[in-house]
């Protein structure tokens, strides 16, 4: 049986009607489960530099990085829709968006292109994408590029200003042409106001129950997350307990012989 891939048209059908499922992840044996696990939407995030190369935040991350592991995601994948993070400073102009975009669309294969924030910048960037057929996903609130601004992980949109200033955004950000936004990091009444008012779904993390989907980390549901691990992360699996538990066994099967025993357990026959 064909399996058809999501699309644009297919996730903004589910809103206010069936959850949107979303993980983020970031190489091909990842994609892969969460594919066959019926994943709708998997984001290639620039978390992979804090989750996977041992940077202390997502603004190191390069193009190229962003390019590799869309890549191998979408390779990956056959039903969930691939949405890649542009990097950090991509936006500094419409034209370099537009290029960076454009890399993540023709090389890594990607279905659409996350962007975070709606000052200037992003609304220049947002709207020469759209008019060059390129999907985009917004993203408010809790901004990670804008990490040093707002100093540190903080729930954004507590006051009543804030509040209003997001709701704008938001609003500002749908009329831009964005087909999907992520709300991260702000409360739960504010999301749940926001999804509400606007046409398109909400996607939340850390934004309470009432988005139109939820988003997670592939390595914080596991359990293989080393170092911060948000609060609003739930984990579904001790992964790294398992792991080290399983290699520490090999070491000590190598160490006393036994390794290549065809009578232990767990040894895979080659014939």
């Amino acid at each position: 049986m064909l399996i058809k891939r999501h699309t644009i048209q297919t996730l903004q059908a589910r809103k206010g009607r069936d959850p949107i499922v979303a993980l983020t992840a970031y190489d091909h044996p990842s994609a892969v489960v969460a594919d066959q696990s019926g994943v709708d939407l998997i984001l290639v995030g620039d978390s992979v530099g804090p989750v996977v190369l041992g940077y202390a935040n997502t603004l190191p991350v390069t193009e190229d990085e962003m390019v590799h592991h869309a890549r191998a995601v979408v390779r990956g994948t056959h039903r969930s829709f691939v949405v890649a993070d542009l990097p950090f400073m991509s936006d500094r102009t419409p034209e370099h968006t537009l290029v960076v975009a454009g890399r993540l669309m023709k090389e890594a294969l990607v279905q659409a292109v996350k962007i975070e924030g709606c000052n200037p910048p992003q609304l220049s960037a947002i709207e020469a994408l759209v008019h060059h057929g390129i999907p985009v996903v917004g993203h408010l609130g809790f901004t990670p590029q804008h990490l040093h601004q707002f100093g540190g992980f903080k729930v954004q949109g507590k006051t009543p200003e804030a509040a209003e200033r997001i709701l704008d955004q938001a609003h500002r950000l749908e009329q831009t042409g964005i087909a999907l936004l992520v709300l991260e990091l702000v409360p739960e009444d504010l999301a749940a106001r926001i999804t509400l008012e606007l046409g398109i779904p909400t996607i939340g993390i850390g934004a309470g129950r009432h988005c139109d989907g939820q988003i997670q980390v592939f390595h914080d549901l596991l359990g293989l997350h080393v170092g911060h691990v948000p609060r609003h992360a739930r984990r579904y699996l001790d992964g790294g307990t398992l792991f080290a538990q399983a290699i520490a066994r090999y070491a000590q099967d190598v160490r006393s012989g036994s390794f290549l025993d065809v009578e232990a357990p767990g040894y895979v026959r080659q014939d």
